[in-house]
């Protein structure tokens, strides 16, 4: 089901283990023998990147963004997601994506990695133009389906994060939230933390999960969050509850 092979459905098999309820993200053990792939991940390819409003595709089809501060592996996430070891360039200093980069899948299917923010190095006047830039983009793009914002759950939501899902909130874009490098703390200190979050009000009805871009983790739960938004099955039902450690939403390291 891969760019290699004849079959292009847009889905693999997938299914929860047996005897797993809608609290499975407090029993995971990520060894879901059926897991699930969205196979137009596995065929992108860069297209352009864009730092002027006019320069975006036309506004058809659907996409997906992410977003995410400077150095919380939002470029190996992207790597992780697509199978694809250089799509994103990861590099050893933060705040290097300062574009909207924009990549293809299938007819009609984008991803788009926002810029990194909230970096100290990158000049203010380069910072400025970001601003205009975003704004009119998540105000303005009606092929946007959704944000996936990308935080380091050991220094997560900070003031840019909460500016950015205030935002989008007020421009009403779905935002999922990965909370990566899970694999840095152990299962009950990431659960905790997430169970935290979950607590502030301003991130109550978003949806949230365990994350890491080096393990593996929650990988399953990304790719269905993506293939919900980027199908037209999508717009028929609410996303469902893959199970392991997210929850539906209401609404470097890298760069």
């Amino acid at each position: 089901m891969d760019s290699q092979g004849g079959n292009q459905s847009s889905f693999c098999a997938f299914a929860l283990p047996d005897g797993v309820g809608g609290d499975y993200a407090l029993r995971m053990d990520h060894t879901n023998p059926n897991p699930f792939r969205f196979a137009p991940l596995r065929r992108a390819a860069y297209r352009l990147s864009v730092t002027q409003a006019e320069q975006l595709p036309a506004d058809d089809g659907v996409e997906v963004a992410f977003a995410g501060r400077s150095n919380v592996g939002k470029s190996s996430t992207l790597n992780m997601l697509t199978e694809r070891r250089a799509l994103a360039r990861v590099s050893r200093t933060p705040g290097r994506t300062q574009a909207l980069n924009i990549f293809d899948l299938d007819p009609g299917q984008r991803l788009v990695d926002l810029p990194g923010y909230g970096y100290a190095k990158v000049p203010e006047a380069l910072r400025r133009s970001w601003g205009p830039l975003l704004e009119q983009y998540l105000r303005r793009r009606g092929s946007l389906r959704g944000l996936i914002l990308v935080m380091d759950i050991r220094h997560p939501y900070g003031p840019h994060d909460a500016d950015l899902i205030a935002f989008a909130a007020g421009c009403g874009r779905p935002v999922h939230v990965l909370l990566n490098k899970a694999d840095k703390l152990s299962r009950g200190a990431a659960i905790q933390e997430m169970a935290r979050l979950r607590r502030i009000p301003e991130l109550q009805g978003v949806a949230m999960q365990l994350f890491s871009a080096q393990s593996g983790l929650g990988i399953d739960e990304l790719h269905e969050r993506i293939a919900t938004w980027l199908t037209p099955e999508a717009e028929k039902k609410p996303p469902a509850d893959a199970g392991a450690n997210s929850e539906p939403s209401k609404g470097g390291e890298d760069s």
